[in-house]
């Protein structure tokens, strides 16, 4: 989710929530059969959410209530996975990563905390690595970083190319992966409540916007992941662009544009576990109809469903939808039937066999953190409508 600019209790729950019979104390990874996630044997649906803040609420003892709150609300609506950012680059807010290769360690055991709590709810974690955007540093402050020790670099574009860049990047993968939990004591690329890591929250690249050069960064990046942890899934972050390698599907970009990556010649790659998309009609775009908007994401979804199913033949998800109640005509209820249609968009696939397994919507608060609101949050306790929708999803989704 592009934030600025116009683009902007676990026991209880009854067993036929998303996890089915899985056991989730046990050491089984989630892993992929063709366009299905199977948990010890068994298929696994997912129904989860986004919520960025996580590791920097958990980061000060005062607001830490504020991700057990969320877990506890999820958990009881039968929510399994959560994506959160496993990033925060330079500024003074708390960092994670001061600068290159320096980390806060109080932030850090912010995130250790975060996965605690995960493993404690039964929900799985999705930890993506950096951000496109500027957000809690993203690439543009891994270029500045470049700049300040003499590298010649002019534009944030050059994350993906300059060497001294990547290795900062590939430096951090690193911390991350071999990080010991201080609370669990396990490493993250030991721990099976990590669901996936996520390379890059929405890459784009205007220097080229055929999507070849970020293909070659991911090809780079994933075989770096994959050459410390091997057990994890692992997917792109991508929005859905199409790019060079399929003229044909440009038609169903937003505006005909390309965005510099490239949704099927990436996820085609074999470190790349599954594949993901998002959705954003009424930022993308802006000032046409409702009826134009709708149309837009019923194609947007079942182009990259058949892509899935037919094509690149790995599970996709949802990755980040929601519903503004800052954008021009929105209401409760139109948010309630949103997200009703994607969920019945996810069901009727995977319920018939196709690849789209799962969605995660953009984003879910505890109560009292008005100030961290984009217009998309849901609050469960003061949306049970949209509460009772997901719920409703969560027990489809548990009776396949």
């Amino acid at each position: 989710m592009y934030k600025s600019g116009i683009y902007a209790d676990a026991t209880s729950r009854p067993h036929l929530y998303c996890k089915g019979e899985a056991s989730f104390g046990s050491s089984t990874f989630v892993q992929t059969e063709g366009t299905r996630f199977v948990m010890n044997g068994k298929p696994f649906y997912i129904n989860g959410f986004n919520a960025y803040w996580m590791m920097y609420m958990a980061s000060d003892p005062s607001t830490r209530d504020k991700v057990t709150s969320a877990f506890q609300q999820t958990s009881k609506y039968g929510m399994n996975v959560a994506r959160t950012w496993g990033f925060s680059d330079g500024g003074t807010d708390r960092p994670l990563q001061t600068s290159p290769g320096s980390y806060n360690e109080d932030t850090f055991k912010g995130l250790d905390f975060v996965i605690s709590e995960a493993k404690k709810f039964d929900v799985y974690v999705i930890l993506s690595f950096v951000n496109n955007y500027s957000d809690f540093g993203g690439r543009k402050q891994y270029v500045q970083w470049a700049r300040d020790r003499g590298q010649s670099i002019s534009s944030d574009d050059d994350f993906y190319t300059n060497a001294v860049v990547k290795g900062y990047y590939k430096d951090h993968i690193q911390t991350v992966l071999t990080r010991t939990n201080s609370i669990t004591n396990v490493a993250y690329r030991d721990d099976p409540t990590i669901f996936a890591w996520e390379l890059i929250n929405e890459p784009r690249c205007q220097s080229d916007v055929s999507g070849a050069l970020v293909e070659q960064w991911v090809k780079e990046m994933a075989a770096h992941v994959k050459s410390i942890d091997s057990q994890h899934l692992l997917e792109i972050g991508l929005e859905g662009f199409y790019g060079q390698t399929t003229p044909d599907k440009k038609q169903f970009n937003p505006g005909n544009q390309e965005y510099g990556s490239d949704f099927t010649a990436s996820n085609l790659l074999p470190q790349i576990d599954f594949a993901t998309i998002h959705i954003y009609a009424e930022q993308w775009l802006l000032g046409s109809s409702e009826e134009a908007q709708d149309a837009f994401v019923d194609k947007w979804v079942q182009e990259h469903i058949q892509d899935c199913n037919t094509v690149v033949k790995k599970p996709l998800i949802l990755g980040e939808f929601g519903k503004s109640y800052k954008l021009p005509g929105y209401s409760l209820e139109k948010r309630n039937s949103y997200f009703a249609k994607l969920y019945n968009d996810i069901y009727n696939s995977a319920s018939t066999g196709g690849s789209c397994v799962g969605g995660l919507f953009w984003q879910l608060m505890a109560q009292g953190m008005e100030n961290f609101g984009d217009g998309y949050e849901v609050v469960l306790e003061e949306s049970p409508t949209t509460a009772n929708v997901i719920d409703q999803q969560s027990r489809k989704l548990g009776g396949l």
